[in-house]
């Protein structure tokens, strides 16, 4: 190997980011491995991950919309509470697209998404929740796509950094690749703004 220039790649050591053994506000899975919808803001999807830095763990929570696979809200934390993830994604969604009461709102059955305070907020906007089976990833695909997607092209074979540097890194990522230039599969390989353009009945939603 070293003779043809290759070198092994070893896996990164898991980490888990949501605790599903608790007695908070759980729910059926209502979405259902429905990922493609036709109008937006009619299920948005979240989920939550972590960053490895020079020093320490990040963890980015993001809420996408299914319908152009826009990430509509994202927080970037170096702790697990409600209030720096799950909440703090929600406040920038909310404030970023509207919606009206037959939004779904789906994520796996962690303590961010479980507990009273979040899951009495999204219900008092008249939002019907909705969470993963146990244990079950499939369940929230769309959402594991994306923290595959932002992994393999901006984190994994580069060398670790600061939290500021990723801070930046994750935003430029987000706000100017992901929801602007890069193309998506899924929108036939459109950007989310060409798939947008070309959908008047989205004209009015950012």
């Amino acid at each position: 190997m070293k003779e043809l220039g290759l070198k092994s790649k070893l896996s990164r050591k898991f980490k888990v980011t949501t605790h599903s053994k608790h007695n908070y506000l759980i729910v059926e899975n209502v979405l259902e491995r429905n990922f493609l919808v036709t109008e937006p803001s009619k299920v948005w999807v979240s989920d939550i991950t972590y960053i490895q830095t020079k020093e320490g763990f990040l963890y980015l929570t993001t809420i996408i919309d299914l319908y152009d696979r826009k990430i509509i809200g994202w927080s970037l934390s170096n702790g697990m509470s409600t209030e720096k993830t799950s909440f703090a994604a929600w406040k920038m969604a909310v404030r970023n697209r509207k919606f009206g009461k037959e939004l779904i709102f789906h994520s796996d059955r962690g303590v961010q998404y479980a507990n009273k305070k979040f899951a009495e907020t999204v219900e008092s906007y008249g939002v019907i929740r909705s969470m993963s089976r146990r244990g079950n990833c499939w369940d929230n695909a769309v959402a594991e796509s994306f923290f595959k997607s932002l992994k393999t092209e901006l984190i994994y074979g580069n060398k670790l950094i600061t939290k500021e540097k990723m801070e930046l890194e994750i935003f430029e990522y987000i706000e100017i690749w992901y929801n602007k230039k890069r193309r998506h599969s899924t929108l036939n390989y459109k950007t989310i703004q060409e798939f947008n353009n070309q959908n008047k009945i989205y004209q009015n939603v950012a």
